[in-house]
């Protein structure tokens, strides 16, 4: 990861007027680096209609987050021209960090409301007028033991701004690979289903929330049960 980030953060700057190219850049980064991580993870990933996240292309492609593989997952699977979204946090890792900056790619501010929708009309932005896809984790966190969490409500806005359609990526079993909090990597097959995607041209504020749960729906049912979050008794005992 390091090496190749010293090869590239030189052509970023060069390209620095130009955040489309750089977003690319970061993309073709993400594909090589994303395969070659979940190799090294021990993770068999198996990607079904994968032909899908192209063909919808430019939209909002959304994941389940419950281990560390799945950024990797996503840099792999990302079409070329999509945008990721993380927590500034990540600029600030050697390498990894500065060319995720420096490709265009976004970092919010998580802890600071106003700061983190100020973030995201970047990127509303930046999806007008550089023809760009995004890549988004809803959940806001890694889940602690693999149960989808509830969405926060960044993905209604960014919905509501673009107008681009949803693509559910549906990941199975990553949080028995590499856990969270650990570096022990398990063997075992890393199941990614995309689905068809889902229309938000319709998509208005007054019901965003019952929107986000229809979405949030669909990866209930298309998870394992193991995965699947527990009922609200059950979570309270």
């Amino acid at each position: 990861m390091s090496l190749c980030a010293l090869i590239l953060i030189p052509l970023t700057v060069l390209c620095l007027p130009w955040r489309g190219v750089r977003v690319r850049i970061g993309n073709y980064y993400g594909k090589i680096v994303g395969s070659v991580i979940s190799w090294l993870a021990r993770a068999r990933v198996v990607i079904h209609d994968r032909d899908r996240l192209d063909q919808s292309f430019p939209a909002i492609y959304v994941s389940n987050h419950a281990s560390m593989l799945d950024i990797f997952l996503g840099m792999w699977l990302c079409p070329v021209g999509g945008c990721g979204i993380a927590k500034k946090e990540v600029g600030r890792v050697p390498f990894f960090g500065w060319l995720y900056f420096l490709t265009g790619h976004l970092l919010i501010d998580r802890g600071n409301r106003e700061n983190a929708i100020a973030g995201l009309k970047g990127v509303t932005e930046a999806v007008a007028r550089y023809n760009l896809g995004v890549w988004m984790w809803p959940e806001g966190t890694r889940s602690r033991d693999g149960r989808l969490l509830p969405f926060k409500k960044g993905l209604g806005h960014v919905a509501l701004a673009t107008r681009l359609p949803i693509v559910p990526v549906v990941v199975h079993n990553a949080h028995k690979n590499w856990q969270k909090h650990t570096f022990a990597f398990t063997p075992v097959t890393v199941d990614v289903n995309v689905l068809p995607s889902i229309d938000t041209t319709g998509w208005t504020i007054d019901e965003l929330d019952a929107r986000l749960e229809e979405v949030r729906a669909v990866f209930i049912q298309a998870l394992g049960e193991e995965q699947r979050p527990l009922p609200v008794a059950a979570e309270a005992s």
